[in-house]
């Protein structure tokens, strides 16, 4: 049974928002899941403090480690090279075995560097310039009229501090997020909620979303999970379709605010900083252009996360089973026709 976790406070930050007297609304700033128990929440307490006294670089050495254990490991690599073998045929094993390490390490920083108190970013955080400069200023225009645009992103880069720089330079938003459970869980809550995000639960989301942007608040959404069959839209990704959230697409139509696609690229180096590369915004169809507008608008800002993945593919979570779920015939139908986005798909999605 899930309970709510208001009872925690997020932790105190030094990177406060640009605006430190805007906040989002009082039902957004609380934590929705299963807490750890009480053993469990001492012992990883201590695991928070060793990581928050830790320097940039040794938090960056101790991701390294973890990372290349796992995959030394072969925990899920099996998962990942196959993903790999299927989105990028035209690289050879070693270029995809280099990825898939590339990868682990990627997923040992996002955690070693979210879960620290106070300031996690570095010094230069800031200093590491914007790809995509003519997207990021109509982003920024439309935020300065008081209106929210919507934001797709993906498990890329790290998209937990990707969200606390897009605040820092002026961007309010909201994540969009489910009920989870444990302390690693519930820490990385805590520490969005220190940032100055909201957080916005499945139940009632869209109306959530449309009520954020109108207070002048974007929405920040991972567009890349698997969903069931019943909930998602089938698009093209990597050549193969892969059950996607339509929620973004859905409160596009019902706002009528901008999509765009925003990563956070990680430099060679230590140290949490990050390129921002932005596009769009992406237009959804014109009215009758196609006869679901739904699934093609959530084909276009799938493929602007491919784009941005192809670029650096090493940043993206490769041991996700992204294509696990299968999609009906009536999908398959569907992309082998004119119009979604990308074109055709090379296969039935398999199962991982």
């Amino acid at each position: 049974m899930s309970s709510p976790l208001s009872a925690h406070p997020p932790p105190a930050q030094t990177n406060t928002p640009p605006d430190e007297g805007r906040k989002p609304p009082e039902h957004l700033r609380r934590i929705i899941g299963e807490p750890p128990g009480p053993i469990v929440a001492l012992l990883t307490r201590g695991v928070w403090a060793l990581l928050t006294a830790l320097s940039p670089g040794a938090r960056d050495a101790l991701a390294r480690f973890v990372g290349n254990l796992a995959y030394t490991l072969g925990i899920r690599r099996k998962v990942a090279l196959d993903n790999l073998a299927h989105a990028m045929p035209e690289k050879s094993e070693q270029e995809r075995r280099a990825i898939a390490r590339g990868a682990y390490i990627t997923m040992a920083r996002v955690v070693v560097e979210s879960l620290p108190s106070g300031d996690r970013m570095a010094p230069d955080w800031d200093q590491q310039g914007i790809e995509g400069e003519e997207a990021w200023a109509a982003l920024k225009a439309h935020v300065a009229t008081g209106k929210g645009v919507l934001l797709a992103t993906a498990h890329f880069g790290n998209w937990e501090l990707v969200g606390q720089m897009l605040i820092r330079l002026g961007v309010p938003l909201n994540a969009l997020v489910r009920p989870l459970k444990g302390a690693l869980n519930t820490r990385i809550a805590e520490n969005r909620l220190g940032a100055g995000a909201g957080l916005i639960y499945p139940k009632g989301a869209i109306q959530e979303v449309t009520a954020a942007v109108h207070r002048g608040e974007s929405a920040f959404m991972l567009l890349d999970q698997a969903l069931p069959a019943k909930a998602a839209v089938f698009v093209p990704f990597f050549g193969r379709l892969a059950s996607t959230t339509p929620a973004m697409a859905v409160a596009a139509e019902r706002t009528g605010m901008p999509v765009f696609v925003v990563v956070g690229v990680r430099p060679p180096g230590p140290g949490a900083r990050f390129r921002l590369e932005v596009e769009g915004p992406i237009p959804a169809p014109a009215p009758g252009e196609f006869a679901d507008p739904i699934t093609e608008h959530t084909a276009r800002v799938t493929a602007g996360l491919e784009r941005a993945i192809r670029r650096h593919p090493e940043q993206w979570l490769w041991l996700h089973r992204r294509w696990k779920v299968q999609p009906p015939a009536a999908a398959l139908v569907s992309a082998a026709s004119p119009g979604l986005t990308q074109g055709t798909v090379a296969e039935p999605a398999r199962r991982d």
